[in-house]
Parts: C-alpha cells; sequence; structure tokens
C-alpha cells in the first residue's frame, strides 16, 4: 500500500512475539484511501509487516451461523453475549483457520483459532466450536447446525505500532458475497487498531487528530446487512450510509 511503501519492516515471527494480543481492545475506523499517507507519516516508529518481500496478504473469510442468525442478530442489537464463528484462508499461502471470536472483560475481544481445512464445521472442529463458545458462556448454540452465510475478501497491512504499542490492521479492495448478491466498496479503507490495553495508543492519537473517530462497524454485521435488505435496522445502519454509501457497488443475484 502506497502510504506504507517507506515504512521499515518487522517480520512475522517479530510482530507475533511483540504484539499478537489475541486478547485486545480494538478501535475502527473508515478513512478515504488518500488521507493514509497523514496517517502515518506522522507517526514515528511504525513498521509495516513484510512476507517473502509482500507487505500486504489476501484474506478470505467464510462466516458460519445458524439458520437464525443468532449471532449477526447478538452482534446487531447488541446483546452482551456476542459471538462469531469463521474460517479463514491466507491466500497468498493457502493457510486456512477455524476461528471463534467472543467478548471478554470489559468490551475486549477474544480470538481462537484451530487449523482446519474443511469449509464446513462438524465433529471434532464443531466440539471444538463447541467449548470454546461455552467457555465464553455462550450456551444453546447447535454448532453441527452452523451454515455459511457470508463471504467476505479484502487485502491487508498490517502495521506494528511503537513502544510495544500493540498493532495495526489497514483493509482495503473489500467485498462481500451471500446468496442475495455481492457487495464492494472502494476508495475507502477500514483501520483498526489492537491494544493489549484500553487506552488509545499512536495511531488513534494521530487519527483523531486528523478528524476520524472511531466508528462501529463489523465486515460480517455490515455485510450482511447490506446484502440483506429485509433483516431489521441495526447498529452498522450509520456505517453504511455515511461512510460506505458514496463508494458502494451492490449487484443482486450472485451466489456465494
Amino acid at each position: 500500500m502506497k502510504g506504507c511503501d517507506h515504512l521499515p519492516a518487522v517480520t512475522l515471527a517479530e510482530l507475533n512475539d511483540r504484539a499478537e494480543l489475541l486478547t485486545r481492545t480494538d478501535r475502527k475506523y473508515v478513512i478515504a484511501t488518500e488521507d493514509l499517507d497523514a496517517v502515518v507519516t506522522c507517526v514515528p516508529g511504525l513498521r509495516v509487516l513484510e512476507i517473502d518481500g509482500r507487505r500486504s496478504s489476501r484474506y478470505e473469510s467464510t462466516y458460519l451461523d445458524t439458520v437464525g442468525l443468532d449471532s449477526w442478530s447478538a452482534a446487531a442489537h447488541p446483546r452482551r453475549r456476542r459471538w462469531k464463528v469463521r474460517t479463514r484462508v491466507y491466500a497468498d499461502t493457502g493457510e486456512r483457520w477455524l476461528e471463534v471470536k467472543t467478548r471478554g472483560l470489559r468490551g475486549t475481544t477474544v480470538k481462537e483459532r484451530l487449523p482446519h481445512d474443511a469449509p464446513d464445521v462438524s465433529g471434532p472442529a464443531a466440539a471444538w466450536v463447541r467449548d470454546r463458545l461455552g467457555a465464553a458462556h455462550v450456551h444453546d448454540v447447535d454448532t453441527a447446525g452452523l451454515v455459511a452465510t457470508l463471504h467476505t475478501s479484502y487485502r491487508r497491512t498490517t502495521l506494528l505500532l511503537p513502544g510495544d504499542a500493540g498493532r495495526a490492521t489497514v483493509d482495503r479492495n473489500l467485498r462481500w458475497v451471500s446468496g442475495h448478491g455481492t457487495a464492494e466498496v472502494g476508495d475507502v479503507l477500514v483501520v483498526e487498531t489492537k491494544s493489549g490495553t484500553p487506552g488509545p495508543g499512536p495511531l488513534d492519537r494521530r487519527l483523531w487528530e486528523l478528524g476520524h473517530r472511531p466508528v462501529r462497524i463489523s465486515k460480517y454485521g455490515t455485510g450482511l446487512a447490506l446484502l440483506t435488505p429485509d433483516l431489521p435496522r441495526n447498529r452498522w445502519h450509520r456505517v453504511t450510509s455515511r461512510h460506505l454509501a458514496d463508494h458502494l457497488t451492490l449487484r443482486e443475484g450472485a451466489l456465494a
């Protein structure tokens, strides 16, 4: 990504050693693509993840939910016991994972993952998901009955923040696909800061200086809301109408 071309590199091993942050405080921002330079150039000490000469990677995720969309509803309205289950593919390497995300203490995000090659969740994988949800006090989810509801893809650049303040991700070329159609956004970036402490980090403060404030955006929640018009009004209405609408392309009828 152009705004990160001048930054020094960090390896994946060092990034994970210093800021793996599977339990963390997240803040998300939606900014114009051309604003990235102004954001990163005034944060001394930023480094960018580089793997085999690449400074961005293609991500693909398939979200799994109940037939009644219990996962989506818990986040949309919102409820205390929120959860997500997804399979993730790192498209550049073929690496595949099954991931469970839940809410921890003080609103932190807890992510747990397991190597997983299958497109669905069954057998031992279903038992693992049920165990991880149970540990987060999420019960009565039939994990063997989870179905694919949304596919997302995007290109991600990952930053290591200075002073062990955590990491940040910059996502572009967002695309969602469901049984109802496809949605894509151009010329906007989703920036997410991830910190092991509740307080803002240096990238948050720089974004605030430039007038950007955290927004409610979820790739699963937002994408499903965009592609399913009969879903009730939800907490992502503002971000879809205010931040994404002018950059959005919707097509009906494509299958995931």
